[in-house]
């Protein structure tokens, strides 16, 4: 068959185009996409909602939240702990029930192999001539191994199938954690921000709809995902990068909206969405990984 035919099966190697196509069709192998800007969140959105946010609360990693999505998020991890701990106790209760179970099993054999013993004990002399040997006198004891074999469990007999054991649960943790970086996040961690509106005349224009909603109180410069932004700890702001460099750190770590000396602890970076066009803020590529083919 000629190299430029439809169905050019004669090939021995597996070209890209038929690896492609496969890929597709049969969801074979892993598939990567660069993310575009529409399917980006914007940098005053929740990380929960997806939403701008009402009333917008920060961590202490940078992330955003709606408060009331957050405290919701919190409350669910509570309740869920506190369900795997009344599991936790309702297992621990019940080996503790099955170990003083065990143990006044064990004290009750002791007991008739006590009793047993005391039976036992003759006080007329006894003809070794006439005594049965060991096998004959307790038949059973010695098994063979087609026995053993007779007796190991079946999955296709009703009366051999072994019981399953159920799955143990480990002591669960109390503590609550943020749902992005997976670190431990309390209710008091949560530090409440300010976005300052962008200064324009046009007021008919819904906030939400506009592109440029937010901008820094100090060097009034549009905030978005193309522009770093930072949160003062001790008032709440949020100030572009620029605005920290320039006027915060070169000016003895001065707070320029109140004056006050600020540390760097008090200078949180805001983590943003990217621009769709460079590889700034997050990750812009979406890997998934599908079954491999078998040769």
């Amino acid at each position: 068959m000629g190299r430029h035919g439809k169905n050019a099966t004669a090939s021995a190697v597996y070209s890209y185009h038929e690896r492609r196509k496969d890929t597709a069709e049969g969801q074979y192998g892993s598939q990567s996409l660069r993310l575009g800007k529409d399917s980006i969140k914007d940098f005053d959105c929740c990380n929960l909602t997806l939403q701008p946010c009402k009333n917008p609360v920060l961590t202490t990693d940078g992330y955003l939240y709606d408060k009331e999505a957050i405290l919701e998020c919190l409350l669910h991890q509570k309740r869920d702990n506190a369900r795997r701990m009344k599991e936790y106790e309702k297992q621990k209760q019940k080996h503790e029930n099955k170990e003083i179970e065990d143990g006044m099993a064990d004290t009750r054999s002791k007991i008739a192999k006590f009793f047993s013993a005391e039976k036992s004990i003759v006080s007329k002399p006894i003809n070794p001539f006439s005594q049965k040997t060991k096998s004959e006198a307790t038949p059973g004891t010695n098994v063979s191994s087609e026995e053993q074999r007779s007796k190991l469990p079946s999955f296709w007999i009703p009366s051999l199938t072994p019981d399953s054991t159920p799955t143990e649960i480990k002591k669960p943790d109390n503590k609550t954690y943020c749902p992005m970086s997976g670190a431990q996040l309390r209710v008091k961690d949560l530090i409440s921000i300010n976005f300052t509106p962008i200064a324009d005349r046009d007021s008919k224009t819904s906030l939400i709809v506009k592109k440029a909603r937010y901008m820094c109180p100090v060097t009034y410069d549009a905030l978005g995902n193309s522009v770093p932004c930072a949160v003062l700890k001790t008032t709440g702001d949020v100030v572009t990068m620029e605005c920290v460099e320039k006027l915060i750190r070169k000016n003895d770590m001065l707070c320029p909206l109140s004056g006050k000396k600020l540390k760097e602890s008090d200078i949180i970076t805001l983590v943003r969405g990217g621009t769709g066009y460079a590889a700034s803020g997050v990750t812009l590529k979406a890997t998934k990984a599908g079954a491999a083919i078998m040769a």
